[in-house]
């Protein structure tokens, strides 16, 4: 007979480990469902993320960071290096070498909160029972009283340029993490958050760089004063970007790729050393459940579900990339908690509204809430304050004074409604935004909180002060 579970979550990444960790602590017999295999070709819990996203891509950034600013930027501090060296091979190996350390560490907390881990692909069948096929071929069925499914996300394919990573030529964000030795010229089609990031490692480690973008808009999530600024210094760092350039087909030709495109002078081709693809991901769901479970899917392969992510059948939940709202590893584990809470009789919400965004380049861009674009579009009365970097202290001293902190609030309430950064360190400054986003903070209540000196959070005082006209260190207009 099978065994019966109190949760089964099928998949390991960020979404499904904290949903399995957090059932575990309130009580819940749970098990983990996941099938991923590390670079040793060893299972490794972790997903997309800690495998081959978010944690190698910020290392790798992080490394070339540290090598750009050594090379071009450190002798205006009075320090002079002489004979820098560029190893690849030790760049990947410590890069390896945390995401080793991160994976290993959610086995661990596995263990110490009573998860118990099944090696292999899991699929919904009918009546919450789980079908797992392990690495080995081997079929096993386990019973659940809840299923969680979040099995993630991949690389969307695109048929002008198909992937292959073994071969290296034409890699999707995978492949681009594991490149042997700088390429001397780098394509990237998609000028999206991926292609942006891995497109900047690779430009300061010496790269040219050349990014094929099929819209017109860059970065049209973004605050378009943001972006804009965005696209600036991005030229300025000699990333070749090229908007409304839409790739029709791509060629090997020896060891380079010829890739051909359309933009509004009339069909174009370069040549490559390699060629990154980076259109988006879709979700994972090809396989995540049989056909007699009857689970329902809208649109792109997404799982339906509520605003708690539940599906249409009763105890059945997802989360993460696999459903509605923002591919973010931060999203996917906040709704894992809060499945978690309700399946044991809690209270658990998610603000879907508060969530922060980052693009991880140089400068990083962050932000939460409505643009300024958004707030036009849906007729909301606004203001605006801002603070540029070039007037703080703290990014002078770092060498790091450009962009710019922007809030905007409420015309007739002063509410809050979004923040965005372009500047150094945005990913950290954006978590005071957020957490005056969800306490319904007004500009005000932002501009009387004291901020340490010098410090970047000086830039979001005064920005909160600028919604009023009262900005203390930059004329106000």
């Amino acid at each position: 007979m099978a065994k019966t579970y109190d949760v089964v979550v099928i998949g390991g990444g960020p979404a499904g480990y904290v949903a399995a960790i957090r059932c575990a602590q309130l009580g819940l017999e749970t098990v983990c469902v996941e099938q991923g295999i590390n670079f040793r070709g060893d299972p490794a819990l972790g997903g997309t993320c800690l495998n081959v996203g978010c944690i190698p891509s910020k290392t790798l950034l992080e490394s070339s960071e540290q090598y750009h600013h050594i090379k071009q930027g450190i002798a205006n501090h009075g320090i002079h290096v002489e004979g820098v060296r560029l190893d690849i091979a030790q760049m990947m190996a410590r890069k390896d070498d945390i995401v080793l350390q991160l994976t290993n560490g959610i086995e661990a907390l596995f263990k110490a909160n009573g998860v118990e881990w099944l090696r292999g692909h899991g699929r919904l069948l009918a009546n919450r029972q789980v079908e797992i096929t392990g690495h080995d071929g081997s079929m096993d069925v386990v019973n659940a009283d809840n299923v969680i499914i979040a099995t993630g996300s991949r690389p969307t394919e695109m048929g002008a340029a198909p992937v292959n990573n073994a071969e290296g030529l034409i890699v999707d964000s995978t492949g681009a993490l594991s490149f042997r030795e700088v390429p001397a010229t780098l394509g990237v089609i998609g000028a999206g958050v991926i292609g942006l990031e891995l497109g900047s490692v690779w430009n300061r480690l010496g790269s040219q760089v050349i990014m094929l973008e099929a819209v017109e808009d860059f970065l049209s999530l973004v605050d378009q004063q943001i972006a804009r600024d965005a696209f600036r210094q991005f030229k300025k760092q000699g990333l070749d970007i090229r908007m409304g350039a839409r790739v029709t087909a791509t060629e090997k030709v020896g060891h380079a790729v010829k890739v051909h495109f359309k933009d509004k002078d009339g069909d174009h081709e370069i040549q490559v050393d390699k060629l990154l693809v980076s259109v988006g991901r879709r979700p994972n769901t090809d396989n995540v459940a049989a056909p007699e479970s009857n689970l329902l899917f809208g649109e792109r392969g997404y799982i339906h579900v509520n605003e708690q992510c539940e599906t249409n059948l009763p105890g059945v939940f997802a989360i993460g990339d696999v459903v509605r709202g923002p591919m973010l590893a931060h999203k996917g584990s906040e709704e894992g908690v809060m499945v978690a809470e309700i399946i044991a009789g809690q209270h658990g919400h998610l603000n879907y509204e508060t969530i922060p965004w980052v693009i991880y380049t140089s400068p990083e861009i962050a932000w939460v809430g409505k643009t300024e674009q958004a707030l036009k579009a849906e007729g909301i009365p606004y203001k605006v304050g801002s603070f540029p970097f070039s007037a703080n202290g703290r990014a002078k001293a770092m060498d790091q004074a450009v962009g710019m902190v922007k809030v905007l609030a409420h015309a007739q309430t002063d509410t809050l409604l979004g923040c965005h950064i372009i500047g150094p360190f945005a990913s950290e400054l954006v978590q005071e935004a957020v957490l005056a986003l969800e306490f319904h903070a007004s500009s005000e209540d932002l501009a009387r909180t004291i901020h340490g000196h010098p410090t970047l959070y000086e830039a979001m005082h005064e920005a909160a002060l600028s919604v009023h006209g009262r900005a203390l260190h930059k004329i106000n207009g």
